[in-house]
C-alpha cells in the first residue's frame, strides 16, 4: 500500500491561477468501496520553517484514472487578502499531506500514518497565469524580465517628477538569486542598488526605484535621456533590462496610473493626452412637513425649503487619454483591466495615490501594421469620492 505523486507544483506559483497535486494509491485500493483520497493544506507566513498545524482538510474520489488531483490555489488565494501597494511582499508558504481511506465491512479504513505522503514547503504569489502557460509552470520561466516583477513593455517612459517602485524577486526560487540593480544613464554614468535575498516571506520581494524622484533613485536624469534597469547576480546579468525615456514636453498634466500585475507588483503608464474629470451625484428627495402644526395657530417660515434631501451620494469618474504607443504595449492594457487594485498617483511631491476601478470593460486592441499610431482611451471611477461615508 503506497501512495505516490503524479503530479507536484513547482517551487512558486501564482495563487489566482491552479496549483495542482496529483497522487495515486499504487497498490489497487482505489478501485475499493467508497475510496477517497485525502488532502491536509498548511500555509503559513514569516520563516520557512515555521510550518505550524494543517489548516484545510479536503477529500476527494478518484477520477476515472484513479487519481486525486487537489487544485489549492482558491484556498491559498483567499489567504492573500492584503492590499499589494501595503504589502510589498505578498507570499504565502504552504505544504501538503495526503492519505486515503476506504469502506471495508462497514468499518472506514484509513492509511496506516496520517498523513501518509508528505510534499516539501513551496511558495504562492498574489499573481495569475495566461493562457497557454502550462498548469505548474515556475514562475520565474513566465517572464522575460524575471527577477524584475514585470511583463514590461520593455521600453516605456517617465517624467522628471514621477515616482514609483519595482518589485524584485530575492527569495530562493530554484533560479539564479539578484544582488544588485543597476542603473544606467545611456550615456552616461551607472549606479547600483544591493539587495539581499531572505527566507523569511516578508523578504522574498523587495522594491526599488522605478521613476526620477522615487526616493533612493540613484541617477541625476533630466528631459530626453534614457536609461536601463537591470538585474544582476555579481557580474551575471539576469533577464532582460527595462528601458525608460524621460519625457518634459507634453501640453497636458500626465496622469500617471499604477495597478497590480499579474506577479502581485506595480506596472506604471503616464497618459499625456487630454484628461477629464466628471463629478456625478445621485440624489433623494423627499418633502418635509412645513408649518407650526403644534402651535396655537398655523404659519410656516418664509427660509424652509419643501424639497429636502435625505441622502446624497457622489461619484467621481476619470477619464484619461494615452499617448501613440507601440503595439507592445497591448499587453499592458491587459493587465490594467483585469486588475483588481488600480491607484492613481494624484500627488508625487507627498507621494499620494487614489484608488480606482476601471469602468472600460472593453477596449479595440490595435496594431502597428493596420494602424501605424495607436491610442487608447481609459475611464476609472474614483475610489474614495468628494463625501466621506463609512
Amino acid at each position: 500500500m503506497a501512495l505516490v505523486f503524479n503530479q507536484l507544483p513547482p517551487t512558486m506559483s501564482l495563487a489566482q491561477s491552479p496549483i495542482a497535486f496529483s497522487v495515486f494509491e499504487n497498490t489497487g485500493l482505489f478501485s475499493g468501496s467508497e475510496f477517497q483520497y485525502t488532502c491536509q493544506l498548511a500555509y503559513w507566513t514569516g520563516s520557512e520553517s515555521a510550518s505550524g498545524s494543517y489548516n484545510y482538510f479536503l477529500t476527494k474520489f478518484p477520477n476515472t484514472s484513479g487519481v486525486g488531483i487537489f487544485d489549492v490555489s482558491r484556498v491559498l488565494n483567499s489567504a492573500l487578502d492584503q492590499l499589494s501597494y501595503e504589502y510589498s511582499s505578498s507570499v504565502l508558504y504552504y505544504k501538503a499531506g495526503f492519505n486515503y481511506n476506504y469502506l471495508s465491512a462497514s468499518v472506514r479504513v484509513s492509511g496506516s500514518v496520517e498523513p501518509g505522503l508528505v510534499s516539501q514547503y513551496y511558495k504562492a504569489l498574489d499573481g495569475y497565469a495566461l493562457f497557454p502557460e502550462p498548469i505548474n509552470q515556475n514562475v520565474p520561466s513566465k517572464s522575460v524580465h524575471w527577477p524584475l516583477m514585470t511583463d514590461g513593455p520593455v521600453t516605456s517612459s517617465v517624467t522628471p517628477s514621477d515616482t514609483g517602485f519595482l518589485g524584485v524577486y530575492v527569495g530562493q526560487s530554484g533560479a539564479t538569486i539578484p544582488t544588485k540593480i543597476t542603473y544606467t544613464k545611456i550615456g552616461g554614468s551607472s549606479a547600483d542598488i544591493t539587495v539581499t535575498g531572505s527566507t523569511n516571506s516578508t523578504g522574498q520581494i523587495v522594491r526599488v526605484p522605478y521613476a526620477p524622484s522615487q526616493s533612493a533613485f540613484p541617477l541625476t536624469v533630466t528631459d530626453g535621456d534614457d536609461y536601463t534597469i537591470q538585474a544582476f547576480s555579481g557580474s551575471t546579468a539576469l533577464g532582460r533590462p527595462l528601458y525608460l525615456n524621460v519625457e518634459c514636453a507634453y501640453k497636458y498634466t500626465p496622469i500617471r496610473i499604477l495597478w497590480k500585475n499579474r506577479y502581485g507588483q506595480f506596472d506604471y503608464l503616464n497618459f499625456y493626452k487630454a484628461n477629464y474629470k466628471t463629478f456625478n451625484t445621485d440624489q433623494r428627495t423627499y418633502q418635509p412637513q412645513l408649518g407650526s402644526w403644534d402651535a396655537t395657530s398655523l404659519t410656516y417660515n418664509v427660509n424652509q425649503n419643501n424639497t429636502q434631501k435625505y441622502i446624497v451620494n457622489t461619484n467621481e469618474q476619470l477619464e484619461v487619454n494615452s499617448d501613440w504607443l507601440q503595439e507592445s504595449f497591448n499587453e499592458i492594457y491587459k493587465q490594467l483591466l483585469v486588475s483588481d487594485e488600480i491607484y492613481w498617483s494624484y500627488d508625487m511631491v507627498s507621494n499620494l495615490v487614489k484608488p480606482l476601478a476601471i469602468t472600460t470593460n472593453s477596449v479595440r486592441f490595435k496594431t502597428g501594421v493596420n494602424d501605424k499610431l495607436i491610442q487608447y482611451t481609459v475611464s476609472f471611477s474614483i475610489g474614495q469620492t468628494f463625501k466621506l461615508i463609512i
